[in-house]
């Protein structure tokens, strides 16, 4: 299996703290972000992993580089953003298979990988892709999606202004990704995933629910909060037993602590979440 991890964001919600490290590497109890998902997703049986990178990509690669996942990972390089819709379409060639797992990076999702490569793998006929949701606090935040008796997508709004559900998309799909290059080539300046692609598979796109954690760390009260919330997923707890800390003794690690201790303090975030941000 093969997935696409979309980590080139600038996270300008999570300033301060996203002028020293990238949204993707946001340390969870001192584990980088994007640490836990190469571990979750070599854990499930996915064999190459590719990440886009354009902001603070230097990070992104060294970390990459020093840690265990190396043999599983290809970079992708965006020199300008070309939006989570233009990186598929710009980089179809380096994709060997026609299923493909994508997930935004700079979320953190728990979920068992091979239960949701199975909902995948029954999907009813006519669907080509599935998607995974979540139950949200937050409706006006996300994008709402409503179900058939099937389990299949048949409703999805972007951010409603007005109350229609709490089950919302959680940013992780597997496809066919020949039939999302169908409709890249049959439009013009297709960029957004969310907003130009999915509305085509309306009808056409099965779920999978994620019963464990999901939750968008895009500003610094989330992350705060995902510090407390995480302790309470098993499955979290244990990929993070298996990730190594961000902050090993290296100077130039140490550096990094230094500087993004300072952006903690001037975040105003609790001692007790900055203790977990920290932890080694």
């Amino acid at each position: 299996m093969e997935a696409l991890l979309l980590a080139a964001g600038l996270g300008t919600r999570l300033q301060p703290l996203t002028t020293v490290l990238p949204k993707c590497l946001m340390p969870i109890h001192g584990r980088p972000l994007l640490g836990l998902w190469l571990e979750m997703l070599r854990q499930g049986g996915v064999d190459r992993v590719f990440i886009n990178l354009h902001y603070l990509s230097p990070l992104v690669r060294e970390y990459v580089l020093s840690s265990p996942y190396t043999d599983i990972v290809k970079f992708l390089d965006e020199p300008a953003l070309l939006g989570t819709a233009g990186t598929l379409g710009h980089f179809r060639e380096e994709f060997s298979s026609n299923e493909l797992l994508m997930a935004h990076a700079d979320n953190l999702t728990i979920f068992d990988v091979q239960q949701f490569y199975e909902a995948f793998e029954t999907r009813p006929a006519p669907c080509a892709m599935t998607m995974m949701t979540f139950d949200t606090d937050d409706p006006k935040s996300c994008g709402i999606v409503t179900l058939n008796e099937e389990g299949c997508v048949i409703e999805f709004v972007e951010k409603p202004q007005d109350f229609v559900g709490t089950l919302a998309n959680g940013a992780v799909y597997l496809m066919d990704v020949n039939e999302v290059f169908k409709i890249l080539d049959a439009g013009e300046h297709i960029t957004d995933f969310s907003t130009e692609i999915l509305p085509n598979f309306v009808g056409r796109m099965n779920s999978f629910h994620n019963q464990h954690y999901h939750r968008d760390i895009g500003t610094v009260v989330a992350i705060g909060d995902a510090q407390e919330e995480i302790v309470a997923c098993e499955m979290g707890m244990t990929l993070l037993e298996e990730v190594g800390s961000y902050w090993r003794p290296d100077k130039s690690r140490q550096e990094l602590s230094h500087d993004f201790l300072l952006k903690l303090g001037q975040a105003g975030l609790s001692s007790r979440a900055i203790e977990s941000l920290m932890r080694s």
